[in-house]
């Protein structure tokens, strides 16, 4: 079980704490239902503790079981907790509507995402008609090293503050960033051209040109717009910049810290 943040000076409360990971491991294994000793030897909790623990959980439905009560996953609560913070976010309710536009414009896939850690996690997607991509679909996370999205969010950060875990890079693809120096020459890029090119980094076959939205500072969402490479020409990619940078500016002149909103964390 990874440790509690202290960053708040608050000692963490261990119960609290154990049914975060244990939520957490349960939405990170997706269709794979858990079963008992594997949850327990995960987080290193007792087998009667997890139990007890999965058994509070079922019944307030944050987790659900089989019709043999051995298989685990989890529930609904879950999806009704993220759609909250989805429909209570203001950035994400200004933003949709441009997504829907740039769609529109270039018919192609378009995302907003959110800096998580070393993460980028979708918020809100418009699918291109013409092929579907079912790894940017709402609350998936992706590593903020391998794509357009993250590399946006990280190019607005100091080279000596990057939120990213020790030692290689995790691979997606053949070309994703695995060593620190090159992806760090390729945000010195990114700052210099003002957006981010994802060339089959993510997905083998998709490119993908990210742009980070600057109503915060850093900025922490950023907007991207993902091609297949075998229709992306000169005139194309061209287009996709132009509508592209149009959205953030549209976006970015409505969004300011509004008095008396909330300052999330």
């Amino acid at each position: 079980m990874r440790p509690m943040p202290e960053s708040s000076g608050v000692r963490g409360v261990k119960s609290a704490a154990r049914t975060v990971a244990l939520l957490e491991l349960l939405a990170a294994r997706g269709d794979r239902p858990a079963r008992l000793d594997e949850l327990a030897e995960e987080l290193g909790v007792p087998r009667s503790s997890m139990y007890q623990l999965l058994q509070t959980l079922v019944d307030c439905g944050w987790v659900r079981s089989d019709t043999t009560g051995s298989l685990y996953g989890i529930g609904i609560r879950a999806l009704l907790t993220g759609t909250s913070y989805l429909d209570s976010d203001p950035h994400v309710r200004v933003v949709r509507p441009y997504l829907d536009e740039a769609s529109d414009a270039l018919g192609e896939t378009i995302h907003l995402a959110r800096l998580d850690g070393p993460n980028v996690v979708y918020l809100a997607t418009r699918e291109s008609h013409e092929y579907l991509r079912t790894i940017s679909r709402v609350g998936r996370r992706i590593p903020a090293h391998a794509g357009a999205l993250g590399k946006a969010l990280l190019a607005e950060r100091p080279d000596d503050e990057l939120p990213l875990p020790e030692g290689p890079l995790a691979a997606l693809t053949e070309n994703t960033h695995t060593e620190r120096v090159t992806l760090l020459a390729d945000l010195a890029r990114v700052r210099a051209r003002g957006y981010s090119i994802d060339r089959e980094e993510t997905v083998t076959g998709i490119a993908g040109f990210g742009f980070a939205l600057r109503y915060d500072s850093p900025a922490t969402d950023a907007i991207s717009c993902s091609v297949p490479v075998a229709r992306l020409s000169e005139e194309h990619e061209a287009r996709i910049v132009a509508v592209m940078r149009g959205m953030r500016t549209k976006i970015e002149g409505l969004l300011s810290p509004a008095s008396g909103a909330p300052d999330w964390r």
